[in-house]
């Protein structure tokens, strides 16, 4: 989004129109309902669920999207932000979260920032930290991920006159898309030591599984008191 563009709001009162962008069946939509039904208790605030339907106003949460939004459409909005978990700009990219459990990290730096037109490089205006304790698995963490991204949200709103935001600074990486193939265990390995891929594994949506003998089988997981 262009700097020129932008308007520095004063005071919270400024802030009257709110939207919050999902653009798919993403299981952010819980906490993205929850947010709007907090928010318009004192804010014109409403759910979107296409870019183009996002209309005129002050600031646009962007969650858990998977289509780029236009530059013609972030202009409708003063404030576009995004929630990212990592310490950017390490860790641009795809599954942050994810990435980072993988290689066994229980605390997951989480970033609030301006969407920009190279993914995930707008300034930053708020960070926070995701603790983990190691035993998390996918609903747990995730539930975690949503909590922080409702806190982010509202801090934003109800402090902006006391934030001054950052341009990050350093070298980038980038995280890859990650598919059901890799949710793949290694029949090599034990359990210990693919514990980590089994807590970031969906049951759902993308389970674990293996092959043996040319046959492939899932492979659940959950809390045994769940």
């Amino acid at each position: 989004m262009s700097n020129k563009s932008k308007v520095h709001y004063s005071k919270i009162s400024d802030f009257k129109v709110i939207t919050v962008l999902v653009d798919n069946n993403s299981w952010i939509l819980p906490y993205a309902e929850q947010l709007v039904t907090e928010l318009s208790a004192n804010y014109q605030c409403q759910l979107v669920r296409k870019a183009q339907n996002i209309p005129q106003g002050d600031i646009c949460f962007l969650l858990g999207c998977t289509h780029i939004v236009n530059e013609d459409i972030l202009s409708r909005n003063q404030h576009n932000l995004v929630v990212h978990e990592s310490n950017l700009p390490q860790g641009k990219g795809f599954a942050p979260m994810s990435w980072q459990i993988l290689v066994g990290a229980n605390s997951i730096p989480v970033c609030l920032l301006e969407a920009s037109n190279e993914v995930d490089s707008g300034e930053i205006w708020l960070t926070d930290t995701i603790e983990l304790d190691g035993t998390e698995l996918h609903d747990d963490w995730r539930a975690k991920q949503g909590e922080i991204t409702l806190k982010l949200a509202k801090t934003f709103i109800n402090n902006f006159a006391k934030l001054s935001p950052s341009t990050q600074m350093g070298a980038s990486s980038f995280y890859t898309k990650r598919t059901a193939q890799d949710s793949e265990l290694d029949t090599n390995k034990n359990l210990s030591e693919q514990f980590n891929l089994l807590r970031i594994v969906s049951n759902k949506d993308y389970p674990a599984f293996f092959t043996k003998d040319g046959v492939k089988y899932k492979l659940e997981i959950s809390k045994y008191d769940q």
